[in-house]
């Protein structure tokens, strides 16, 4: 590859998931691929992921990148960017495909794709403003002091990722999201549209909140955060589930975190997702209904270190990526920032002013 000596010059590398959104992602490859060098464009589905493009364009100067997918894609390419120890790190900018897009919302791109022309995404990207994302570190070990649980026998103690982007959850809501994943691997031909996603969320959150009992997750784990144990909080609140945040947006759109009036909660500082800090969150059963329509969680603490030690097989999801744990120790705490690239609001409320 020729350097670009340029400087006002900023080449795009494309990366599309056509699995996203339904057919989405393989409409917008076509115009993508009208619109760019087809050089430029890349299928992640068709060319062995990101890491050949990555590679091959890694010397070029003021490089930006655009995930076309989920969260999950972002997660994927900012991974691959940690392996390949890309420097400068090239910022991200996203286009939301499916359902959630938490990390998408935070930075201002919207909930999904709403077949604007991809001429104005690009200007959006242009115009777009570097900022940091924390991303941490979770590392995990057995749970030794755990009482024998027959079914932990063939439960992993791994996660599905060990870096998180977004947050961390276990409980009644990890459950709601496994239902989900496995539902959609069984019949992926009912999973094609976000409304169908949404009613599916709907219904199984609805039957999960009955179905689970606060006892299931708060007499099967212990909280520390840096180096504080906060067990008798999560027991006194009779929590369902636990949520580690580190940015706000969570579940496709909820802020469980919500903006704490500074005089009633001095200690607190404001959320950000480039400041070290992670924000613990409960859930109860009517907190966690409260978030659908604008309430906000049990704010426990904010910290830089957590450790969660579980005691029986628990459901758990790191950026919607569910599994069921065994029981483990899980311990979390900061790994690097990944530049990505934040839309301004102005663009923001165009982009979505007519989903």
């Amino acid at each position: 590859l020729k350097p670009i000596t340029s400087t006002s010059n900023k080449p795009l590398l494309v990366f599309i998931n056509p699995k996203s959104g339904g057919n989405q992602g393989a409409k917008i490859l076509h115009q993508f691929h009208w619109l760019l060098n087809p050089r430029q464009v890349f299928d992640l589905s068709q060319q062995g992921g990101p890491e050949p493009a990555l590679e091959f364009y890694r010397k070029a100067p003021n490089l930006q990148i655009l995930v076309c997918g989920g969260d999950g894609t972002v997660g994927w390419i900012l991974a691959t960017l940690d392996s390949l120890d890309i420097n400068p790190r090239p910022p991200v900018a996203i286009l939301p495909l499916g359902t959630g897009n938490d990390l998408s919302r935070t930075l201002y791109w919207g909930a999904g794709y709403g077949d604007e022309s991809v001429d104005k995404i690009l200007q959006y990207v242009n115009e777009g403003q570097i900022i940091q994302l924390d991303r941490w570190n979770l590392k995990v070990q057995r749970n030794l002091k755990a009482r024998y649980d027959l079914s932990a026998e063939d439960a992993p103690v791994r996660l599905p990722i060990n870096v998180m982007n977004n947050y961390f959850s276990l409980g009644v809501d990890a459950q709601t999201t496994l239902d989900f994943h496995e539902s959609r691997e069984a019949n992926p031909e009912k999973f094609n549209s976000r409304i169908k996603n949404k009613m599916f969320y709907a219904g199984a959150g609805g039957r999960g909140l009955f179905q689970w009992k606060s006892r299931d997750l708060v007499d099967n784990i212990t909280l520390e955060c840096d180096g504080e144990d906060l067990t008798p909080k999560v027991r006194e609140l009779k929590l369902c589930a636990l949520a580690l945040l580190n940015i706000s947006k969570y579940g496709a759109g909820t802020t469980p975190w919500g903006n704490p009036n500074p005089r009633d909660y001095p200690t607190f500082r404001a959320q950000r997702f480039d400041d070290g800090y992670l924000e613990v969150v409960g859930l109860t059963a009517s907190s966690l209904a409260g978030l659908f329509v604008g309430g906000h969680g049990e704010r426990i603490t904010q910290c830089r270190t957590v450790k969660i030690t579980t005691f029986k097989v628990l459901p758990v999801q790191v950026d919607g990526e569910p599994c069921r744990l065994a029981p483990s120790i899980i311990r979390v705490s900061i790994r690097n920032q990944a530049q990505m690239l934040q839309r301004s609001k102005v663009n923001e409320y165009v982009f979505n002013y007519f989903k």
